[in-house]
């Protein structure tokens, strides 16, 4: 991750109701972005989308409700606005989970997701992920989801 990914990044602005996802620009969220465990994905020298492994991937929250017991390696993703609902996001997920394959072979993956989100959960479970729980916050309700390797 770049400082100007990251500055990209927390700029990002979705529509309704994906703009829960929306990130903003302080001193906190760009130093998680470069705190190592977020990478950028490019196509064409152009930025794609981001992915992280670990703690980066966990929503708080998750952590009063036991959400996250040890095993799975949690991941987290997201994709530029303009490219989401354009069919790619099958071919997305693909190569993350190949590339987080590499660093963490033969290991289950795990990812939350808002509930809300039901476009993101069809393509979850078309590519084997399965709900194994989901807690609440202010925000959203939010589903753990685990793929086994």
């Amino acid at each position: 991750m770049t400082e100007a990914g990251a500055r990209e990044i927390l700029a990002w602005r979705y529509p309704q109701p994906y703009d829960f996802y929306n990130g903003q620009a302080t001193a906190e969220s760009l130093n998680e972005l470069m705190n190592g465990s977020y990478l950028m994905v490019t196509e064409c020298d152009e930025l794609f989308g981001f992915y992280c492994t670990g703690k980066g991937a966990q929503v708080p929250a998750g952590h009063t409700v036991n959400a996250y017991p040890v095993g799975p390696v949690d991941i987290g993703l997201g994709m530029k606005p303009d490219k989401v609902g354009a069919g790619r996001g099958a071919a997305f997920l693909d190569f993350l989970l190949t590339e987080i394959n590499k660093c963490h072979p033969g290991q289950d993956l795990r990812l939350t997701v808002a509930q809300f989100n039901a476009r993101a959960i069809r393509l979850y479970e078309k590519l084997g992920f399965v709900k194994v729980g989901e807690f609440q916050t202010d925000q959203a309700t939010f589903q753990v989801m685990t793929k086994d390797d």
